[in-house]
């Protein structure tokens, strides 16, 4: 993953959509951008905490900076190998998964385009929406640092619309059936769950050029 994705729905629709409301205060400072998720940027999440489901907000990275502060400007963001000891203690356990909502998610075209404005062609921004879900859930795993929540999306085998722009892996859509599942099922049931979400439930538009614009 390009590590890019949005979310243009407000709190109100997400609650809404997911039958939640605050798990957690809302955030009100200014430097908080729900719409535009970007490594070590705060985004929202939906997690269980005894009884109650609701809306919280993390970082994204879940090694929670223990990269960047040994001078690598690296995220944790996104996790495939759910079987490695270091992921598996955390995703086996229900309480610490969560669900990103998201309305769409991008990827690098795979060549360069030429614009035609004298300039080095460049790769453009695929970006990908799911045509039955405007605002879909992502399955995610949480940990907590302090006072601070950490998360990172799992990512499973591409589908056949995005392996053409990104054939090693996309992240794992799940159908609104699977929600309750993914966040309250067993070890085996989230293994279950890490499948790529069907290419026919999908679009893609691009490429887009945002850095060429005007």
């Amino acid at each position: 993953m390009c590590n890019r994705a949005r979310n243009l729905g407000e709190p109100e629709e997400l609650f809404e959509r997911f039958r939640i409301d605050w798990l957690t205060p809302k955030p009100m400072d200014n430097r908080f951008d729900p719409r535009e998720l970007r490594p070590f940027g705060r985004a929202y999440a939906i997690r269980r905490e005894g009884d109650r489901t609701g809306l919280d907000v993390m970082e994204w990275d879940v090694l929670a900076g223990e990269a960047k502060q040994a001078g690598r400007k690296v995220a944790q963001t996104n996790v495939r190998s759910l079987h490695l000891p270091q992921w598996r203690s955390l995703v086996a356990d229900p309480a610490n998964r969560c669900l990103i909502p998201l309305t769409e998610f991008c990827e690098w075209a795979r060549k360069p385009t030429d614009l035609g404005d004298g300039k080095k062609p460049i790769k453009g921004e695929m970006w990908f929406s799911v045509t039955d879900q405007p605002i879909f859930a992502v399955a995610g795993f949480w940990r907590q640092v302090g006072d601070q929540r950490y998360f990172a999306m799992v990512t499973c085998d591409a589908n056949d619309l995005v392996a053409p722009i990104h054939p090693k892996a996309m992240i794992t859509i799940l159908a609104p059936e699977d929600h309750d599942r993914w966040l309250t099922g067993d070890y085996d049931d989230a293994r279950a769950l890490q499948r790529p979400y069907p290419a026919a439930r999908m679009t893609v538009r691009g490429p887009v050029f945002p850095t060429r614009e005007g």
